[in-house]
């Protein structure tokens, strides 16, 4: 089901998210799917979207969905950057759809996350995706990119 994306200024936005249980293992295929179709639906308006954390549709819980080539489902993860080399980014979000900020982003981060099987996984990213992992962990912390932005001349309007 396609669920409203919670928008810059929503408080719920900003809260931290709580850990997933074990035994909520089987109430998050819904979330998954509700995920799932919103990022698609968000796709087909803007043209652009590759994950979405559950904080944006109000669930406070520490879950990304990614889909760039296929699905995949990050539960409690841990991010780890490489602190030696930074990029700067115009990096977007679904809940200000119309706005980039300038922010600076690791260029390369490992995430340790459990799949839907609750099995440990590690994937290393490095680039665009080191930047969008980062993003949307930001969220499962209660921090938008607006908040990262560098400086108070870093916003630009898309049209």
């Amino acid at each position: 089901m396609v669920r409203e994306i919670l928008l810059l200024g929503n408080p719920k936005l900003y809260e931290i998210s709580l850990p997933v249980e074990h035994s909520e293992l089987p109430s998050l295929t819904a979330i998954v799917e509700d995920l799932h179709d919103t990022l698609l639906e968000f796709r087909s308006k803007y043209g652009v979207g590759r994950a979405i954390a559950a904080p944006q549709i109000g669930e406070a819980i520490r879950l990304i969905y990614m889909n760039i080539d296929k699905p995949v489902v990050f539960i409690n993860p841990v991010l780890n950057v490489e602190p030696s080399s930074m990029m700067e980014v115009r990096d977007d979000c679904m809940s200000f759809p119309n706005l980039l900020v300038r922010v600076m982003r690791f260029k390369k981060c490992t995430i340790d996350y459990l799949d839907m099987n609750w099995k440990p996984q590690t994937l290393i990213l490095e680039g665009d995706l080191s930047e969008l992992i980062q993003h949307e962990y930001d969220h499962l912390d209660g921090i938008l990119a607006t908040m990262r932005a560098i400086d108070n001349q870093s916003f630009i309007i898309k049209t």
